[in-house]
C-alpha cells in the first residue's frame, strides 16, 4: 500500500539535498520547526495544505510542480506494488477443451 505521506516525505528530502540545503536552512524559511520539518520528511506526520505550501515556497518550488512530481511517485510506486494477474482460463472453455 502506497502511504502519500512517505511518498511526500521523500520527495521533500530529496528536493532539500539536491539543493544542498540543511533542514535547518527550510524550516527558518518555511517557518516551521525543525523538528516537525524532520517528521515531514520521514514520513511520520502528514503535512497541512497550508504548511506544505510554506515548505514548497521554502525550497523555490512552486505546489503544482511538488504535487506533480509526487503523483509520478505514487503512480510508479502503485506500478511495482501492484499484484501480478496470472491469466486464469474460463471454466467453460476448459470444459470444451476436456471433452
Amino acid at each position: 500500500m502506497v502511504l502519500l505521506r512517505q511518498e511526500l516525505g521523500e520527495l521533500l528530502r530529496e528536493t532539500r539535498q539536491e539543493q544542498g540545503r540543511t533542514l535547518r536552512d527550510v524550516a527558518a524559511g518555511a517557518s516551521v520547526s525543525l523538528g516537525y520539518l524532520s517528521e515531514l520528511e520521514r514520513g511520520t506526520k502528514e503535512a497541512s495544505s497550508e504548511l506544505l505550501s510554506s515548505v514548497c515556497s521554502a525550497l523555490g518550488l512552486p505546489l503544482s510542480a511538488v504535487l506533480a512530481d509526487l503523483t509520478e511517485r505514487v503512480a510508479r510506486t502503485e506500478a511495482m506494488t501492484a499484484p501480478v494477474q496470472l491469466p486464469v482460463p474460463d471454466r467453460d472453455s476448459a470444459r470444451v477443451s476436456a471433452a
